[in-house]
């Protein structure tokens, strides 16, 4: 990955990431705000990783420097909302373009799709930023709308689409004649109905 690391954001990286978030191409491209502070990133990320909080928040290092971080985090409190995912990226600068958003963006959708078994992975972009499009549609994004006049950026209110992603293959249920994942139950196909197979 070019000399790229990933791991988990913490408390400790606020300063860093104040300093990232203080690019107007940075902040700009997102719903953060001009003013950056590193004492609201302290307590953000403390917030986002106590105890019991399902996110995962990473990182993205290259020669010791913060240079993106990406999210995933419940798209909803509603219980019948628990398969769904939200996702959002941040890259510096000087970084984009270098493979930062891509590696930040498999390392997140790995995650939701082997570990998690998150059903759908869900984000927001604004229509006019074509290399994030890009990105997302890489990893199977596909656009489900347009949100008219969705946020105010730098004195002008811009459209955003709507994008999500549904699992390539969602998880099943490993037979119980079949231990080992191996042998009988080719493709790992779903049980079948009322009894045992």
């Amino acid at each position: 990955m070019n000399g790229l690391t990933l791991r988990r954001a913490s408390p400790s990286d606020a300063e860093a990431f104040a300093r990232m978030m203080s690019e107007p191409e940075v902040f700009g491209g997102a719903l953060q705000m001009p003013y950056a502070d590193a004492e609201y990133w302290r307590t953000r990320l403390s917030d986002a990783t106590a105890a019991g909080k399902v996110d995962l928040h990473l990182v993205a290092e290259r020669d010791g420097h913060l240079v993106g971080s990406a999210g995933l985090h419940p798209a909803a409190p509603m219980p019948r909302r628990r398969h769904a995912l939200g996702l959002g990226i941040t890259v510096a600068k000087a970084h984009q373009g270098q493979g930062v958003g891509r590696a930040l963006v498999g390392a997140l959708c790995d995650y939701a799709d082997r570990w998690v078994g998150a059903l759908r992975i869900e984000l927001t972009v604004y229509a006019d930023n074509a290399r994030g499009i890009a990105l997302y549609r890489r990893f199977g994004f596909e656009v489900e709308g347009v949100h008219r006049a969705y946020a105010l950026r730098d004195g002008v209110y811009v459209d955003a689409l709507a994008m999500a992603r549904l699992h390539p293959n969602p998880p099943q249920a490993q037979r119980p004649d079949d231990a080992s994942g191996q042998g009988s139950n080719p493709g790992n196909a779903a049980w079948p109905r009322g009894g045992t197979a």
